[in-house]
């Protein structure tokens, strides 16, 4: 058995991401080990402007995948998860930016801010774009907020996450969540009982 972990690329603003975040919750509140190397995705890169800079009030799920994440909340068991209808609409770039600057600064405090992130956004419907909401984020799980704003701010770790998007996608990754073992690669929404098969198998 390969011990590297599996290789996991999402999107903060991404529901099926959020849902793949509640399903691994769950395992671990029953006791599974599930652990996973984060990597970063942008799935929303292809509507930024030649800047970098996206316009999150012209975002939108179409009917039949609004109804696709509200069916998988419901078997999920996913009740602390806002109608997707409900969630505001962000770029998530700068939670990205976060949650890479915690892995490396951080990566005893990583796991809380990512859930922080997620739960921020999917259960408590805030902008996750806006820095006081990523700084309460951060002091929560235990970070000195003045490190903060110098870190938000350093044009080396932005292109740094820009750089970890592009290499995604030269690695072949076109949406989120993604899951990358020795022996394959799953793009695709799993529910609990296959992720602890996919976690216990590699």
């Amino acid at each position: 058995m390969d011990d590297s972990p599996v290789r996991v690329y999402a999107d903060y603003a991404c529901p099926f991401c959020y849902l793949t975040h509640h399903n691994v919750e769950t395992l671990r509140a029953g006791g599974h080990t599930v652990d996973f190397d984060w990597h970063p995705y942008d799935l929303r890169a292809e509507r930024r402007d030649t800047s970098g800079r996206l316009d999150p009030t012209r975002i939108q799920y179409p009917a039949a995948v609004a109804q696709r994440i509200d069916q998988l909340r419901n078997e999920a068991g996913a009740k602390e998860m806002l109608p997707v209808q409900e969630v505001p609409k962000v770029d998530s770039f700068n939670a990205q930016l976060l949650s890479l600057y915690s892995q490396a600064e951080h990566p005893d405090l990583w796991a809380d801010i990512d859930a922080g992130l997620f739960e921020a956004l999917w259960q408590n419907g805030r902008d996750i774009a806006d820095a006081d909401v990523l700084t309460d984020i951060a002091v929560t799980a235990g970070v000195d907020a003045s490190t903060l704003p110098a870190a938000l701010g350093d044009e080396q770790l932005r292109d740094r996450l820009s750089e970890r998007f592009a290499a995604a996608r030269r690695n072949g990754v076109t949406d989120v969540p993604t899951f990358v073992t020795e022996s394959r690669t799953i793009a695709e929404y799993l529910p609990a009982e296959e992720l602890q098969q996919l976690f216990s198998a590699e």
